[in-house]
C-alpha cells in the first residue's frame, strides 16, 4: 500500500448529537458518553455540530463545557459554529471560559453567511436589525480580535466595588491559536489562511473551477497554505465520512452500505444553485477504506482528520464504527492510538 505524504498524525470525529425531543437528555447524555469513549480508544479529537431549531445539539459550547469535566485528554471541537447566529463579543466569553475548563483543550471552528432560512427566523433572531446584520468575514474578524485579546471597550478600572476589564475575560492565551474556519470554498480557504486561522475542509466543496471532488478540495487545501503564514505547516483537518465494517454484525453492514448508497446520487454532479460537490462515503474494512484515502489527492496532503459519523445510527452503530476507526482504521493509516 502507498505511504501519504504527510502522516496521519491527529485522528479525530465528528458526531451530530442527535436526540429525541421527548427525551433530549438521553441524547445528550449518549454525545457526552461518545466522547468519553473517544478519550478511552484514544481519539485526538471529538468534534460535534450545531443544529438549530432541530433536533440536534443546538448549543455545542454548553456540552462541551459538560465534556471538559469528563475528559482530561481530548480535544474539543465545534465543526462547525455557523457565526450568523452568534454575538462575537458572547461567544468570546464562552469560548474562553469552556477553554479555561478544558485546560486549553478546545479547537473553535466557526463559518460565515446568513442563518439557514434566514427569512424565516429573523424576527426571532434579529427583530430590530434583521436589515442590517453583517454575516461576512468582518464577524469572523470581530472574534478573533477578541479571542486574542484585544480591547472590546475604551474602559477599564473600578467603579465602587466591580472591577471592570477593556477585553474579553476570561483570557485564554493558546486559543486564538486553535481557531479553525470551516471553508468549502477558494475564497474561504484563502481568507482563512490570509487570517492565520486552521481550516476545517468536509465532505462537501463548491464546485468552482472543477466538478471533481477531490481535485477541489486539494485546490484549497494548497491555496490556504499558500496565503498562511505557516506555510506548508499550517494545520488542515479533513471531515470525510468514514464506515469501517472490521466488527460490524451482517446487519449492520447492510444498514450502512444502504446509507452510503442511498447518499451516492447527490455526489455525480453539481448540486443546486450554489453547485455543492460532496463527498462519497467510505464503507468498507479498514484496509479498504485506508487504500481508498492514501489515493485520495487531498487527504495525501493532511495529517489530521475528523471524521464524520452518519446521522442516524444507533448508539451501538456509533460505537463499533468508532472502536473500529481506533483499533483498525487509525494504524492502517500510520497512526497508533495515543496512550
Amino acid at each position: 500500500m502507498p505511504s501519504t505524504p504527510r502522516p496521519l498524525r491527529k485522528l479525530g470525529f465528528l458526531t451530530m448529537g442527535l436526540f429525541d425531543e421527548h427525551d433530549p437528555g438521553a441524547g445528550h447524555e449518549a454525545t457526552l458518553g461518545l466522547i468519553e469513549l473517544g478519550e478511552r480508544l484514544g481519539f485526538d479529537s471529538a468534534w460535534v455540530r450545531h443544529r438549530h431549531l432541530q433536533y440536534g445539539i443546538s448549543s455545542p459550547v454548553a456540552l462541551l463545557a459538560a465534556a471538559t469535566q469528563r475528559t482530561r485528554r481530548i480535544e474539543l471541537g465545534t465543526a462547525v459554529t455557523p457565526l450568523g447566529w452568534e454575538n462575537p463579543l458572547r461567544l468570546a466569553e464562552d469560548l474562553a471560559t469552556v477553554d479555561v475548563l478544558s485546560g486549553g483543550r478546545l479547537n473553535p471552528g466557526v463559518s460565515v453567511g446568513p442563518p439557514m432560512h434566514y427569512d424565516r427566523v429573523q424576527q426571532a433572531l434579529y427583530p430590530d436589525t434583521a436589515q442590517a446584520e453583517d454575516f461576512g468575514y468582518d464577524r469572523v474578524r470581530r472574534l478573533l480580535d477578541l479571542v486574542r485579546g484585544e480591547a472590546a471597550t475604551d474602559f477599564e478600572g473600578t467603579e465602587g466595588f466591580e472591577v471592570f476589564s477593556r477585553r474579553v475575560q476570561p483570557h485564554s492565551p493558546g486559543l486564538s491559536g486553535r481557531m479553525w474556519y470551516g471553508g468549502g470554498s477558494l475564497r474561504s480557504a484563502r481568507w482563512a489562511g490570509e487570517h492565520a486561522m486552521n481550516l476545517l475542509t468536509s465532505s462537501v466543496v463548491k464546485a468552482e473551477e472543477s466538478a471533481d471532488f477531490e481535485r477541489i478540495q486539494l485546490s484549497h487545501v494548497r491555496a490556504f497554505r499558500a496565503a498562511h503564514p505557516d506555510g506548508e505547516r499550517a494545520r488542515v483537518s479533513q471531515g470525510l465520512v468514514v464506515i469501517p465494517t472490521d466488527s460490524a454484525t451482517p446487519a449492520q453492514r447492510a444498514k450502512y452500505e444502504e446509507y452510503a448508497l442511498r447518499r451516492t446520487p447527490r455526489t455525480r454532479s453539481p448540486q443546486g444553485p450554489a453547485r455543492l460537490m460532496f463527498a462519497p462515503d467510505l464503507v468498507g474494512t479498514s484496509a479498504e477504506i485506508a487504500e481508498r484515502l492514501h489515493a485520495h489527492a487531498a487527504f495525501r496532503e493532511v495529517d489530521e482528520v475528523a471524521f464524520a459519523l452518519p446521522f442516524t445510527f444507533e448508539h451501538e452503530d456509533y460505537v463499533q464504527i468508532l472502536t473500529d476507526m481506533a483499533v483498525k482504521l487509525g494504524p492502517e493509516l500510520g497512526r497508533q492510538p495515543s496512550a
